[in-house]
């Protein structure tokens, strides 16, 4: 008792509980009633009976959990994991500097938010992240969902001005630039808002409406978005910024309409550098044992090539695009405007869901491999930080790129640090070599995201593979990926989630209804046609389905339980024809069944008595008048007396069900009742349920029981009980 009690002694004992009944005084002397508690008592007892909410240990452990580097960087082994991520955190830095420059191109802003992008997030991310090898920063597939917004809601079309009092037109990028900027930030800032709120509700489960299939349909689709859109800068060509669905297509025809007016030079700069990438990074890839960091071949490009376009003056002489001025420094933070709030919320959260589900997918993968944990709430509220506080300094939304993920794996990353070793290099690049790229012809950055793109289309072998092991998850996939060219990115998901929950909707309705049979000389039961070593029960017939049992598909589950037995019967009465084809007509007599002793309870064919409309032979001693039977009244005679219901895999049931199941069992069983018989092999089938009363039955506590009618409901979870 708290010291803080100061009435007298509470009661104890059985006396103690609400509604016990007072000893008898033949078993216990009487004892006084305690007296009653003041108020101020009661009030001190409850408020001392659980343990105070806030002290040190609790705000310590909360410290932790939202800043988990607090947790492990006091253990850090500098010596076993220092070089490796100091290694790591500058491969991946040196990936960072194309893929930033070449995702802000992608995402329609200037390509300085790339660089931004690629250090601001990715050093916030060492404090309040959880995956020691998930590489964040500007990714693809988040780009161009970006890209999408940018081009629907500021279209350069906005910015056209004459050209010295002109007819001439020509788009104001800096004025076009800084709207975007303005923009994406204000969006970025949303998207860690809707990642952080969902990361402290604990929805982190929200990802799991993105099954795998639909999340690589999404990515190929999304892919074949980045392809389409990077082209103009492959070949040279100016086009018109379309957005809304369809318009993948109208950008596709326009490209091809455009071909004549192809800028040779930019082609030939494009495909000398698609070419070049694509085979190092092969020999990479091939020789990734010996090799002690991957060739930065990217690196080794934009440098090149920017010292050829300075050399050569590409600009000016052959008209190929560069990527011009790029400021030294960072940016003080901005306010988003909130007038575009209300225009970009669809977006946001599209783009927190897609990214939170392509980093805690990488995260999981890494984290099984490595033998560590990943807090998929923490992670969504690591991702949202780095967003929200992100934006406020230009940076456009991020996620983690598979690529970088694996080269500061295989390059020896062991921690978070290797992320911040890669945000230093960054840093350094914005500071003070950002402004030497001026010269970079954006073909190169166009061949560097291609290139890039070669392991979203390698999930196009899904098809294969889904054909042959679920085709449900292939049509996931299809649609998915059709919706997601046809309808654009932010459409083409919510498409997709729609569709695939339906799918589910529609497995439960029309799900796998089989007969199951024991395997002999185990405890297993499987269908009957899938299966030729499962043999029935003789008399016995399990009826399995593949799904649970609610109103959508209970009328369904009746009709299905009706022609599998229908089905069955008229099985065996075929074998049962060929069988008395072979045997003699005695031996056919004499397979009829012998009258059992009245004790029995067992009429023909090892029926109970009058079930399934048999009765007891007639002429038994101390036996009834014979009653019309099926078998005097000429009809076929079911070879079962016993009809069981699988539910293992029910979980829930609802009034509907309850009503089909009643109907089942008047249409199946006797209609007399009788009194409860013992079930004499509880031990495989543990749990019973009955529907007379018509309530929900409580399984697990009717056991060992049950009436004997035709149709008993068996949930075989224990049990070898079980089906496909």
């Amino acid at each position: 008792m708290s010291p803080a009690w100061k009435g007298p002694s509470p009661p104890t004992g059985p006396t103690a509980s609400h509604g016990a009944r007072p000893m008898s005084p033949s078993t216990s002397s009487p004892q006084p009633r305690p007296a009653p508690l003041p108020p101020s008592s009661v009030l001190t007892l409850v408020c001392c009976s659980f343990p105070p909410r806030c002290s040190a240990s609790t705000a310590k452990s909360l410290l932790f959990r939202f800043l988990p580097f607090l947790r492990w960087l006091p253990r850090y082994p500098i010596k076993d994991w220092l070089l490796g991520d100091i290694i790591s955190g500058f491969s991946v830095g040196i990936m960072h500097l194309p893929q930033g420059l070449a995702y802000a191109l992608l995402a329609g802003l200037p390509p300085v938010t790339g660089l931004y992008s690629s250090f601001y997030p990715v050093f916030l991310y060492f404090f309040f992240g959880t995956s020691r090898h998930n590489s964040v920063g500007p990714f693809a597939v988040i780009s161009v969902m970006i890209g999408s917004v940018t081009d629907s809601l500021v279209p350069s079309e906005d910015f056209l001005e004459s050209v010295n009092s002109t007819n001439v037109t020509m788009v104001n990028e800096a004025r076009r630039d800084a709207a975007r900027v303005e923009l994406v930030a204000t969006l970025t800032i949303l998207v860690g808002v809707f990642q952080v709120a969902l990361g402290l509700l604990q929805f982190g489960f929200v990802v799991t409406y993105l099954s795998d299939p639909l999340v690589r349909g999404y990515t190929t689709a999304a892919s074949v978005h980045v392809l389409i859109s990077q082209l103009k800068y492959v070949f040279g060509i100016s086009l018109g910024e379309h957005s809304g669905p369809l318009s993948l297509f109208t950008t596709f025809i326009e490209i091809c309409q455009k071909l004549p007016k192809t800028n040779v030079g930019t082609l030939v700069t494009a495909i000398i550098a698609m070419v070049a990438i694509f085979i190092v990074k092969e020999l990479n890839h091939k020789f990734s044992a010996k090799l002690p960091m991957p060739i930065p071949i990217e690196l080794i490009t934009i440098i090149v090539s920017t010292g050829i376009s300075y050399g050569v003056n590409l600009n000016s002489k052959f008209g190929i695009s560069v990527v011009g001025h790029i400021p030294s420094g960072l940016k003080p933070p901005m306010a988003p405007n909130i007038k575009y709030f209300g225009q970009v919320v669809g977006n946001a959260f599209a783009i927190a869901v897609v990214g939170y589900a392509i980093c805690i997918s990488l995260g999981k993968i890494f984290a099984l491999k490595h033998g560590y944990k990943v807090d998929s709430n923490q992670e969504l509220i690591a991702l949202g930080l780095s967003n929200f506080l992100g934006g406020f300094f230009q940076c456009f939304a991020i996620s983690c790129s598979m690529s970088r993920s694996l080269v500061q794996e295989s390059t020896g990353g062991n921690s978070q640090v290797a992320g911040v070793i890669a945000s230093l290099v960054i840093l350094v690049t914005i500071l003070k070599i950002g402004e030497l790229f001026r010269d970079l012809p954006k073909a190169i950055l166009a061949a560097i995201i291609i290139v890039n793109l070669k392991g979203m289309f390698k999930q196009f072998a899904d098809f294969r593979t889904l054909w042959k092991s679920n085709r449900v998850d292939l049509m996931v996939w299809i649609v998915t990926f059709v919706a997601t060219l046809l309808l654009n990115l932010d459409l083409g998901l919510g498409v997709s989630v729609a569709f695939a929950l339906l799918t589910v909707v529609f497995q439960t309705q029309l799900p796998h209804y089989s007969i199951l049979g024991h395997i002999s000389d185990t405890d297993i039961y499987r269908d009957v046609v899938e299966y030729k070593q499962a043999q029935e029960v003789p008399g016995v017939k399990i009826f399995h389905s593949s799904s649970t049992i609610y109103f959508a598909n209970a009328e369904l589950y009746s009709e299905a339980l009706k022609k599998k037995l229908k089905k069955r019967q008229k099985q065996a009465e075929k074998e049962k024809a060929k069988r008395q084809k072979v045997l003699p007509r005695a031996a056919t007599i004499r397979a009829l069944c012998p009258a059992p002793p009245l004790s029995s309870g067992v009429g023909c064919h090892g029926n109970p008595r009058g079930l399934l409309g048999t009765a007891p032979a007639a002429g038994w001693e101390g036996s009834m008048p014979a009653e019309p039977t099926l078998r005097s009244l000429g009809l076929p005679v079911p070879d079962f007396h016993t009809v069981i219901l699988d539910f293992s895999p029910v979980n829930f049931v609802d009034t509907v069900s309850i009503k089909i199941l009643k109907n089942v069992r008047k249409r199946l069983g006797e209609q007399r009742r009788r009194p409860p018989a013992t079930l004499q092999k509880a031990s495989q089938m543990p749990h019973w349920g009955r529907w007379d009363s018509g309530r929900l039955p409580h399984f697990p506590r009717a056991r060992g029981s049950l009436t004997p009618v035709c149709v008993f409901a068996a949930i075989c979870r224990s049990s070898g009980i079980s089906g496909r």
